[in-house]
């Protein structure tokens, strides 16, 4: 236990000491509207080259769900300067590596590279903004991609249908109500002018940040950046940006799904403020304190001492517009749902009944504190840190204040929340169950 508390006391000290020191960075914007956002380090040879688009699953037409995600996947095929299938030999040849990733509210593309390479990667990113190749051959490709990665991360995988399965209770009109994944049914009927109209619109410099970070001179950076970016157009196509508000969900939504799993599953979602604003950050709080860690209360209670679930966590789910807090157990062998989600919910409301108590508290701040201090000790972690409090807060120095605004929380704070949101009237609770074996195949 002296060790326990020597620890956290010395995680603590090193956060102050690491966000003391703040993270210095330059922000413009070029006249085509693209933001630039640069953290000069010269702590280690290497450098982020990343490009947020302002584009998720949510600005997508309800009757082409996916496109988002698909283009995550197509934008890697090629260029009119980079021929179909070499974009990625480019980086690996190099010494990099490179990826993409899609939200409800965004697409990031990342490359990590050697400092001496940092033009290789402000001409693919340039490439991939004004001359990617958008071909039938490409969108066939990548349509047989995509639909491989939705089998083997959601029909094949066991509750891999979950999130879904959610959403499309949790939210009835706002575009949150798909996945990023989307349909594919919607993919094989969209034509080759419909991807096209959808590059032309969203990626375009006024609709992306450009964050790099890592080992360069600043001063000639800015030069190869309006080299390469700077006679780019910048779009004129209405971009659609969802102003829709959900309205409450008016009652607690219950379903069951039967799926390919040995054990059963029980799954909570309660509906939740969107990301930002004090109640985001009481909620990550309260995230932490049911389910961060071994020491957490869900895996405390939930898996070692009433031994009802083999796994037990809980997430918030913030976007941009609305959010969830989802909590989910899965139980052992011969536990029945009914009685692992009372034992959830019983936990749920001592959060909602009693303070927690000073020492947890302090505990959970020290556990946030070192996952902040660990998002910011790379270059392409403060990259994407730059660009996303940008894009979502129009912010990109809450890097440097994000910290305080944890600190501020109070264990009433965190109280408020618990009883404000996490009611049965406002959740969706879905059981996950084995197949009956008559319909397993």
């Amino acid at each position: 236990m002296k060790k326990q508390l020597l620890f956290s006391c010395l995680i603590l000290l090193l956060g102050t000491t690491v966000f003391s020191q703040a993270i210095q960075f330059e922000k413009y914007v070029l006249p085509n509207g693209l933001k630039v956002i640069l953290h000069e380090d010269h702590s280690a040879p290497v450098v982020a080259v990343t490009a947020l688009y302002h584009v998720g699953s949510k600005n997508e037409d309800t009757a082409r769900t996916g496109f988002a995600h698909f283009f995550e996947h197509l934008l890697f095929e090629g260029s009119e300067n980079i021929k179909r299938g070499e974009f990625d030999k480019y980086v690996t040849n190099a010494g990099g590596a490179l990826n993409a990733n899609t939200t409800q509210d965004r697409t990031f593309y990342f490359e990590l590279l050697p400092s001496n390479q940092v033009e290789l990667g402000l001409w693919l990113e340039s490439e991939r903004m004004m001359h990617a190749k958008i071909e039938q051959i490409g969108v066939n490709t990548q349509r047989e991609v995509v639909k491989e990665e939705k089998r083997q991360r959601m029909d094949n995988r066991p509750y891999g249908s979950f999130l879904n399965e959610v959403l499309k209770r949790a939210f009835k009109v706002h575009p949150y109500k798909w996945s990023p994944i989307g349909s594919m049914e919607h993919l094989n009927a969209a034509k080759l002018e419909e991807f096209i109209q959808f590059y032309k619109t969203y990626y375009v410099p006024n609709n992306c940040v450009l964050s790099i970070a890592g080992d360069f001179d600043k001063a000639a950076l800015k030069e190869k950046i309006a080299a390469y970016f700077g006679s780019i157009p910048k779009g004129t196509l209405p971009i659609n940006r969802p102003s829709i508000k959900e309205p409450a969900l008016g009652g607690e939504v219950r379903d069951i799904i039967y799926d390919n799993v040995q054990l059963p599953g029980v799954f909570q979602a309660y509906r939740a403020p969107k990301q930002g604003g004090e109640e985001y950050y009481a909620f990550n709080v309260l995230s932490t304190i049911l389910s961060g860690g071994e020491s957490s209360r869900m895996t405390k209670t939930l898996v070692d001492k009433k031994q009802l679930a083999a796994f037990a966590g809980s997430s918030p789910f913030f976007n941009e517009d609305e959010g969830l807090f989802i909590t989910l157990a899965l139980a052992n062998m011969g536990v029945k749902p009914e009685v692992l989600e009372q034992g959830i919910d019983s936990i749920v409301n001592e959060v909602k009944m009693n303070l927690v108590g000073e020492r947890e508290f302090q505990k959970v701040k020290n556990q946030i504190t070192t996952e902040l201090v660990s998002s910011k000790a790379t270059m392409a972690g403060i990259a994407e840190s730059l660009a996303n409090n940008e894009v979502y807060f129009g912010d990109a120095n809450l890097i440097n204040t994000e910290l305080e605004k944890y600190n501020k929380v109070t264990r009433e704070d965190v109280l408020n929340v618990a009883r404000k949101y996490l009611n049965k009237d406002n959740r969706v609770v879905l059981y996950y169950l084995p197949k009956p074996k008559s319909s397993s195949k």
